[in-house]
């Protein structure tokens, strides 16, 4: 394990030249230990007559879908196939589903070293989404875009709209939301790890898309912007503040986004200082966008017991009788999905339900205007 305390010490006590000369001789230790990367790809423009950073003139490629029986609904694989690259993915379909009205959709994205049958077994959200009912997607990172099936959060090019895993994802769940009965207004994305960080970077590059995030164990929009400032920002040393630049789009950019975030405060993967962060930025950015609103937010905070054992710290910042931002700190637990089953990996059932928490809140927003 990589020990940055010397890294905060020197930070906190203003020695920063210090501090920077401390990071790069760890990380050099530590990527020395680690697979070559692999090259940097070049950010993709938006194809010529594209709409919104998603490609137009180009129908999307699809192969055959393939069905699989589960108990309740099915889960169907498909790959998705456009000009800034392909994935493949599953989706449950409830079996409300069938004559049902337009349902909502939760996409979600996989930590490191997982898949999208491993997501769904660990988070069990489509148990939880055969009784609600919604549609689950689950996009699959291919290994050969990152070696460690991680998605590429922290690479210029995959934190741009229209270029990279954030236009492939947007043009996906836009896919998957032209060929169902999906309702528009509602929306959601949530991740893990890798997972939950790309979730940020959707929120942000794609605001329109999606009406709430969560993020379980993940990093602030922008915390990184190549191997080595990610190593960093994953272990609590916050990265020079350097935003992705974000081409123009319809609606409102800085549109606030809903969100949820869970971590756990014994997390030695990625530090938990990462889940403070993110609610601290959204704090700003409300309050800079919006000071009246900002204003007059209600903050409560619940300490409480899970029935696995694990207390947790709940906070929420209420507007209006709507939760904006609900932060949970989950006591004792490390990098895994709270509440998650056993059948999956990075999971910790011990603690509180964070799918439950996620669907509950996804569920309790106004939905995204049209």
């Amino acid at each position: 394990m990589v020990d940055f305390s010397d890294v905060l010490r020197l930070t906190r006590a203003g020695r920063l030249r210090e501090a920077t000369a401390s990071i790069g001789q760890i990380l050099r230790r530590k990527m020395s230990r680690q697979p070559a990367a692999e090259p940097r790809r070049p950010a993709v423009a938006p194809p010529a007559g594209s709409v919104h950073g998603y490609p137009s003139p180009l129908p999307p490629q699809r192969s055959p879908d393939t069905t699989e029986d589960v108990e309740g609904g099915q889960f169907i694989a498909g790959r998705y196939t456009s000009e800034p690259g392909s994935r493949a993915y599953k989706l449950y379909i409830p079996s409300g589903y069938a004559g049902a009205d337009a349902l909502p959709l939760i996409v979600m994205l996989h930590g490191c070293k997982q898949n999208p049958d491993d997501f769904a077994a660990g988070t069990h959200m489509n148990e939880l989404a055969e009784k609600h009912p919604v549609l689950v997607l689950y996009p699959g990172q291919a290994r050969s875009a990152n070696v460690a099936g991680c998605w590429n959060w922290f690479r210029d090019s995959d934190q741009q709209r229209g270029s990279g895993e954030p236009a492939v994802l947007a043009g996906m769940t836009r896919d998957v939301m032209a060929r169902y009965r999906v309702d528009s207004r509602r929306v959601y994305i949530a991740g893990l790890s890798a997972g939950g960080a790309m979730a940020a970077v959707m929120a942000k590059t794609y605001p329109e898309l999606f009406a709430a995030v969560g993020i379980h164990s993940g990093l602030p929009y922008g915390a990184a912007h190549d191997a080595t400032t990610a190593f960093a920002a994953m272990h609590g040393v916050a990265a020079v503040p350097r935003a992705p630049s974000r081409p123009s789009h319809p609606g409102d950019p800085d549109r606030f986004t809903p969100m949820i975030v869970f971590h756990g405060d014994e997390d030695h993967t990625v530090h938990p200082e990462n889940g403070l962060q993110i609610t601290r930025e959204e704090l700003e950015r409300l309050a800079e966008r919006s000071p009246e609103q900002a204003r007059s937010l209600q903050r409560t905070e619940e300490k409480n017991q899970s029935a696995g054992g694990r207390s947790y710290t709940r906070c929420r910042y209420i507007n209006g009788g709507s939760t904006l931002i609900e932060q949970w700190t989950v006591h004792g637990s490390g990098h895994a999905w709270s509440g998650g089953s056993a059948s999956g990996s990075f999971t910790d059932p011990a603690g509180p339900d964070a799918s439950a928490a996620m669907l509950e809140f996804f569920l309790g927003q106004p939905g995204q205007p049209h």
